[in-house]
């Protein structure tokens, strides 16, 4: 049930009506005397999470014996304790004083422990879902933390998402908290149906899966779905977790969709400070790539970027950047990779074919990052100088096939 919400196309929910929102919708749950753990994003999503965060406690705390937050990881890095109060807007001394009974945690996903089996979604479910393409037991794992309250909820963003159509909603357990057996299962499904075929559609096997998993909780989840344009808040949505994300989801559909009558040569994509590797700058390739022509370039611009990735660098380093059909081809050769890992190499490197041993990629993707030209090259990706190429050089120019798009990452561009 949709206990409360609203969505703007145009202007924002301001700070007052989103307090008004929130307390209409929160008065209808069953929270008085309850611990309640809420997960939220970390710094790779733009969100108001400082404005949105005051309103949850100041509502809340008087009415909960236990409010806590957990930052939904996934497998991203653990983020230091500055980090934290800059992620919510609050100063050392308001952590240390209003907010001292709040606890607020990262998703420990690397520490021994961290996990609790929750069940196994059957083989044959997994196929109805897939359409055959997958026939697996999958097991399903999450942060045991769960099972410390008595009510969990989620507070977060929805944009157009690689893996899963949609992000938001139950993806915040799933990867957001998940253990790695599901969120390689899954990503590996997304990347064999490709990620231009799943980016920015709602309904796919993969979020399907993920609403399976969710089935597994022993606990109560309440949704609190944002959609947030250019930092602002335009959408609110609070009640049961399918129905506000599908209200945030149809809204996203109208906010972070650009459509282009034809594609380009060159697509320049600058990536903000908030992507710190390519794990996360990636997105710029996965919001742009279905405007670049065939045979064209994509440069991921990203100078302060200077790692592949934090986390599973180790991998890419030896796999490289590869097109789908380069792993499915011979999946036997890259048993020891992780699928989720091999998912994101394809979402990079994007469509392209494998036929006799011969990769032949759709575009050029080219990074014009902190990461030297050797390590670039030896990932199979192309290289660019960041500090000989100016993006104001590129700017006015869609007339001749060039485009720059800023703050790229977020806003899915497709043709028309």
């Amino acid at each position: 049930m949709l206990l409360a919400g609203k969505g703007r196309t145009d202007g924002i929910l301001g700070d007052n009506e989103t307090y008004a929102l929130l307390e209409a919708g929160l008065k209808h749950v069953d929270l008085d005397g309850k611990s309640l753990l809420v997960l939220i994003p970390d710094e790779t999503r733009t969100c108001p999470l400082p404005m949105l965060f005051r309103h949850v406690v100041d509502l809340l705390a008087p009415r909960v014996a236990k409010l806590d937050f957990l930052i939904a990881l996934g497998t991203h890095q653990p983020i230091p304790e500055d980090r934290i109060n800059r992620l919510l807007g609050i100063s050392a001394a308001e952590r240390q004083g209003k907010y001292a009974k709040v606890g607020i945690f990262n998703h420990l996903w690397q520490e021994k422990g961290t996990f609790a089996p929750l069940g196994a979604i059957p083989e044959q479910r997994i196929e109805d879902i897939t359409g055959g393409l997958m026939r697996q037991e999958v097991p399903i794992g999450l942060n045991r933390m769960i099972f410390d309250y008595d009510h969990l909820a989620i507070l977060g963003p929805t944009y157009p998402h690689e893996v899963v159509g949609f992000s938001g909603g139950l993806k915040y357990f799933f990867p957001g908290i998940s253990d790695w057996e599901f969120i390689n299962f899954f990503h590996w499904l997304g990347a064999v149906i490709t990620c231009i075929e799943i980016i920015g559609t709602k309904h796919t096997p993969v979020r399907q899966v993920i609403n399976e998993a969710a089935k597994l909780i022993p606990k109560p989840i309440l949704n609190i779905n944002l959609v947030v344009r250019e930092g602002e808040l335009a959408g609110c949505f609070i009640g049961d977790p399918l129905e506000t994300w599908e209200a945030a989801a149809s809204l996203s559909d109208k906010l972070h969709i650009v459509y282009k009558d034809r594609p380009y040569k060159t697509v320049l994509g600058i990536a903000p400070e908030m992507y710190d590797d390519i794990w996360t700058a990636g997105k710029v390739m996965y919001k742009l790539e279905p405007i670049v022509a065939d045979g064209g370039e994509l440069i991921i611009y990203a100078p302060h970027v200077t790692e592949i990735s934090y986390t599973h660098g180790k991998h890419l380093d030896k796999i490289g950047y590869h097109v789908r059909d380069y792993f499915a081809r011979q999946m036997d050769k890259f048993a020891d990779v992780p699928g989720g890992v091999m998912a994101h190499s394809t979402h990079v490197r994007g469509l392209g074919t494998f036929d006799n041993g011969v990769e032949k990629p759709r575009i050029t993707v080219t990074l014009a990052t902190g990461i030297s030209k050797e390590r670039t090259e030896s990932v199979a990706l192309n290289y660019r100088d960041p500090a000989a190429l100016n993006p104001d050089d590129y700017r006015g120019r869609e007339d001749e096939g060039i485009l720059v798009v800023d703050h790229a990452g977020e806003v899915l561009h497709r043709l028309r």
